[in-house]
């Protein structure tokens, strides 16, 4: 599972089962932190998860700037309520990513928000999924 952490939504994506490809799941508005926490948890035990994939937001210069940081404080909220391995990527870039594509499908601007960050957070897993093929040896 991927999340992708905004400070209004949290996008969420799934990999199938075989681990090639990532689905869009769902957009989790924000409410506090304990209550995205608990809702977090639910999709965790839903789905099965032992491996979490979380976008990293560093900086267009690959810096660790005031947003990277905020994440690095979600993520230790994370490892309360999640036992299975987290991992961070480079999420720099794939909200813009997923806004150009759904606008290339002509989806309305109001349904873009609904789905942006699902999407989002799809690119992010496949991102950590391609990785994670081209380091198995053959």
């Amino acid at each position: 599972m991927a999340l992708d952490v905004g400070a209004k939504r949290i996008g969420i994506a799934v990999a199938d089962p075989s681990g090639t490809f990532a689905l869009p799941l769902a957009t989790l508005e924000r409410t506090n932190r304990r209550e995205d926490l608990a809702s977090l948890r639910d999709y965790f035990a839903s789905y099965g998860v032992d491996e979490l994939v979380v976008g990293d937001p560093l900086t267009l210069k690959g810096e660790r700037g005031i947003a990277a940081r905020t994440i690095d404080e979600f993520v230790e909220s994370l490892r309360a309520i999640f036992a299975g391995t987290i991992h961070r990527i480079d999420e720099r870039m794939t909200t813009a990513q997923a806004t150009k594509s759904l606008i290339a499908a002509d989806v309305s601007r109001s349904k873009r928000r609904k789905v942006v960050d699902r999407m989002a957070a799809a690119l992010i897993l496949d991102s950590f999924l391609a990785r994670r093929r081209n380091e198995r040896p053959a």
